[in-house]
């Protein structure tokens, strides 16, 4: 149970379009790098495999894989370092947290395609 007091006082950090994707998902995560007075946005790609919290401390985890190794990067899903996340594919998949995909690799790590719905419109922006 969550206090209503803490809740009002997140409702102002929080994103105000949320991000829509789920566990499984091929995205692009779009994240802003600070470089002195610079910035840019540098796009990690990968596959999600978990995602945890609510409110200000939900987080998301995406893997790839990088000259033969496995990397994870973890972000959180209010913050203003990540600008955007772009879905590139919807994998059907039956459980919540994909941790044994570090134990597979090459084609083993492929996951099933997930069809769109015919009343569900891809909206990829």
């Amino acid at each position: 149970m969550r206090n209503p007091l803490l809740d009002l006082a997140e409702k102002s950090s929080l994103r105000e379009n949320p991000l829509k994707f789920g566990v499984g998902d091929t995205v692009d995560v779009h994240t802003r790098i600070l470089e002195g007075s610079k910035e840019r946005i540098q796009i990690f790609a990968g596959v999600v495999i978990a995602t945890r919290g609510r409110g200000m401390n939900e987080m998301f985890t995406v893997r790839r894989i990088v000259a033969g190794e496995g990397v994870e990067r973890t972000f959180p899903m209010n913050s203003p370092k990540v600008a955007d996340v772009v879905v590139k594919r919807h994998a059907r998949v039956r459980r919540a947290k994909l941790f044994y995909l570090r134990d597979r690799i090459g084609k083993a790590t492929r996951l099933r395609e997930r069809r769109a719905r015919a009343g569900e419109a891809e909206t990829n922006t």
